[in-house]
């Protein structure tokens, strides 16, 4: 049952952003990669805009 878990579905998508990179503190004069550098907040922003349709959706 735990496959079912939408939580978990998000802490995998989220851990598929990190598995393409990870930062190393003091490697500045590398360029600046979205999905390596910000693969968290890309996730957690889907999610947030997925569950504010989803209330609206409900509430109609």
């Amino acid at each position: 049952m735990s496959s079912r878990n939408p939580l978990r579905w998000f802490a995998r998508w989220a851990d598929w952003f990190e598995e393409r990179g990870v930062y190393v503190p003091g490697e500045e004069s590398r360029a600046v990669d979205p999905v390596r550098d910000f693969g968290w907040l890309m996730a957690a922003w889907v999610a947030g805009v997925a569950i504010f349709i989803l209330l609206f959706a409900l509430a109609v």
